[in-house]
């Protein structure tokens, strides 16, 4: 069993960065893929960035590559999702998410274990 806390959500002005931050629960943490997915109101779910249980593999969604950097700090049982750049369409409910394969997927239905949310809202 994995729980998933998200942080590090908030207001900021286009441009600007924020950093998010997914903590996991568990002795076994470091065995799972972790995404980042975003829901924007009215849109459906959207893959944004995963990165493989060693932390060697990582994989970003076309809107956001270049801008975001998804990291992990198995000892700290820690996911990062650094974004920069940031535009008025990335503002949405940002959510963490294990998959015990390890591998991690864009697709959503991989994954196990899922955060509550943290909202990001970008202003123009």
């Amino acid at each position: 069993q994995v729980q998933l806390v998200e942080s590090g959500g908030g207001l900021v002005q286009a441009g600007g960065s924020l950093r998010l931050s997914c903590a996991a629960s568990g002795r076994t943490f470091s065995r799972y893929a972790v995404g980042w997915f975003r829901q924007a109101p009215g849109k459906e779910r959207e893959f944004v960035a995963a990165v493989r249980w060693s932390g060697g593999s990582t994989y970003y969604a076309d809107s956001v590559k270049g801008r975001f950097t998804i990291s992990r700090d198995n000892a700290k049982n820690t996911v990062y999702l650094q974004m920069n750049s940031l535009k008025a369409e990335d503002t949405a409910v940002y959510y963490c998410a294990a998959d015990n394969s390890g591998l991690g997927s864009s697709w959503f239905k991989r994954y196990d274990y899922w955060g509550q949310g943290t909202q990001v809202t970008v202003s123009s």
